[in-house]
């Protein structure tokens, strides 16, 4: 048992059970109704692959639906009063916190992920999100200096990645109703739990109907959700190959558009760095969530004076990672989100080996029978032109090269069609910022990484995307200024 703030007892977030339904249908105008086409797909549990839940496919019919309640309920939500819209996310946010047990106990099933990850990362950010949302409800004209009555936009499609399912859902849908947009979004076939669950709290906290629709498919739904007509606006993250088929598909219809894309990110270790601290930085950039993060520091350079002394340490740190059952509190790195994404996984590994990459896997502890499970590893000896060190990979695997100079540190971090993030890893502060001023990349972190907040923007240039998510950012991409 554990004791929450306000010394009321419940018990531990892997102790909760979440109910879930044998069969989920589609959240459209207020209500969950069954599919026109009466199609299903299943959801399962990527630790265990049983499966846990029946979710209705939304076909082009049920998309017309989701844009048209959406539609109609613009016309009042646009309309009310600031205060009010504020009122009602304000409301979610607080519903999130007071059912935060549940839902990481849910995210974490349907998705693969630590507990300790949903429970203490994950679910805070998405509250947080809601809150400082919902108090920028009534300043928007302050916001933005210039722009004295900036308005929404319209209906929003928004789809969103099976790697943080309801923090995306925040990401997109708490700066949309803020601005006074209506929602329609999709959430991944292979974790749609959580964003039906959020449903459930919309109805709970009496959001008007139409304003949140929920549609649950693959990519032929997503498909028919952003290239709608009656579509304003379109947030997409996910894989850069279906970013570029979205940019193309809205062009010249007048949609705006917010892709966040993929990444290869590149983490910097300068010799003169607190190794160990470095140390604890390289495997959050990496290994958090399986590696299933756009963001992760993929890339690690090393300059080479300290190059011996960081492998070692690294072997040493992730023999000590645990691997195994995502709802024991005590678990590092949980299962990989699907046998889809494992089998790209060792396909990435293999090649890496062929082009000549030692690989090291020092956490030989036993996985378990059933499920996705990709031990935490990294190849050494990596050049820039290999496979391993160009292509995102989407899993646990770090791919790690060296370094002489600063100057060859920067050529070796740019050298990618990504721009996502970068991290920079040094005790000397005018360095560091040089460094960063430099690399091309939407976020850089200094000292650290992996690091999130609902007031700083997030996105990436190249080809991770364009547009930003998160802060006084995210929001002018829910505003016609």
């Amino acid at each position: 048992m554990t004791v929450n703030s306000d010394w009321t007892y419940a018990p531990a977030p892997e102790q909760v059970d979440p109910g879930i339904a044998e069969r989920h249908r589609l959240f459209i105008d207020g209500r969950f109704i069954s599919s026109r086409g009466r199609r299903t797909f299943e959801t399962a549990n990527p630790a265990t692959e049983a499966v846990l839940s029946e979710c209705d496919e939304a076909n082009a019919a049920d998309v017309d639906a989701a844009v048209a309640a959406a539609r109609a309920a613009f016309r009042k939500w646009s309309r009310t009063r600031p205060q009010e819209r504020a009122k009602h996310l304000y409301r979610i946010a607080r519903r999130i916190q007071e059912r935060s047990r549940e839902l990481a106990v849910l995210e974490t099933m349907d998705g693969g992920k630590p507990i300790r990850e949903s429970r203490d990362v994950d679910l805070p950010l998405v509250a947080q999100h809601f809150f400082h949302n919902a108090g920028w409800c009534d300043k928007l004209k302050y916001a933005f200096p210039g722009a004295t009555d900036p308005k929404p936009i319209g209906v929003c499609a928004q789809v969103i990645p099976w790697n943080f399912p309801l923090l995306m859902l925040a990401w997109k849908i708490a700066p949309a109703l803020a601005c006074g947009n209506t929602v329609v979004l999709k959430p991944a076939e292979t974790t749609p739990l959580t964003a039906l669950r959020f449903a459930e709290i919309c109805e709970e906290c009496e959001l008007p109907k139409g304003v949140v629709n929920i549609v649950t498919g693959a990519g032929e739904t997503g498909r028919l959700l952003v290239e709608h007509p009656d579509v304003d606006k379109i947030a997409f993250t996910g894989s850069t190959e279906v970013g570029k088929r979205i940019a193309a598909s809205a062009a010249g219809t007048g949609k705006r558009l917010t892709l966040e894309l993929g990444g290869k990110s590149p983490n910097i270790v300068f010799a003169d760095a607190s190794i160990d601290q470095a140390i604890e930085g390289i495997v959050q950039g990496i290994w958090f969530n399986q590696g299933h993060v756009c963001c992760a520091g993929s890339r690690l350079l090393v300059q080479e004076s300290v190059l011996s002394e960081v492998i070692t340490k690294l072997e040493r740190r992730l023999s000590t990672l645990r691997v195994g059952d995502p709802l024991d509190k005590n678990t590092d790195v949980g299962a990989i989100n699907s046998g889809g994404q494992l089998e790209t996984i060792r396909d990435y590994l293999e090649r890496g080996r062929a082009e000549g990459a030692t690989m090291h896997e020092p956490n030989g502890a036993a996985l378990p029978e059933k499920g996705h499970w990709c031990r935490p590893c990294f190849l050494s000896g990596v050049q820039p032109s290999h496979v391993v060190a160009r292509e995102e990979i989407f899993g646990p695997v770090l791919a790690v090269m060296s370094f002489r100079t600063p100057e060859e540190a920067i050529s070796r971090a740019n050298d990618t069609r990504f721009g996502l993030a970068a991290g920079v890893w040094t005790d000397k502060g005018s360095k560091i910022f040089e460094i960063a001023s430099r690399l091309q990349a939407g976020v850089v972190w200094l000292n650290t990484y992996n690091r999130f907040d609902a007031t700083s923007p997030f996105g990436g240039v190249k080809e991770s995307g364009f547009g930003r998510e998160g802060g006084l950012h995210g929001l002018r991409g829910y505003l016609s200024l």
